[in-house]
């Protein structure tokens, strides 16, 4: 097991996130790093993956010791944001601590080990999960269950059963 994983939380959540629960994201960040975890690993999507990175970002200039790590699922994945995305995801990734590119090609099985990387190197997984079957959110909170991870969704929804 990797010595930083116990200090690690990752983040998966929908592309469609537009701010709902920035709130909730900041409050839940600073009561992460009160519990000892300083690596924040983003796994770089539009949406919510990059307001993760952000908060991130933001926790990291009250708290220098906190470390982001850009997780990117394939080298040239940065060509699919355009405008605004586009400058959010630069401004993410210049400012990671680290950068991982977890595949050269980019397709399905890119996504799959980019999820993957993001769960086995965390003990904690914060999502914006709505409960939807299908999709990378719910691979990745599907396997993080498997991995008997706890698993944070910020996206209220009582049906739900995140734990």
């Amino acid at each position: 097991m990797n010595s930083t994983r116990n200090i690690s939380v990752s983040f998966t959540g929908h592309r469609s996130y537009a701010g709902e629960a920035d709130t909730a994201l900041h409050k839940t960040l600073e009561q992460l790093y009160n519990e000892g975890f300083t690596r924040f690993l983003c796994g770089m999507a539009w949406g919510f993956d990059l307001a993760a990175g952000e908060a991130v970002l933001e926790l990291r200039a009250r708290h220098p010791e906190v470390e982001l790590v850009a997780v990117v699922p394939y080298a040239e994945f940065s060509k699919l944001f355009r405008g605004d995305d586009m400058a959010r995801y630069n401004r993410v990734t210049e400012y990671a601590d680290e950068v991982v590119v977890v595949s050269d090609n980019g397709g399905d099985a890119a996504f799959r080990r980019r999820n993957d990387y993001l769960v086995d190197n965390a003990s904690i997984v914060v999502a914006w999960f709505d409960g939807a079957p299908r999709g990378g959110t719910a691979y990745t909170v599907r396997r993080a269950r498997r991995s008997h991870l706890p698993v944070i969704n910020l996206m209220h929804n009582p049906q739900l059963e995140l734990f």
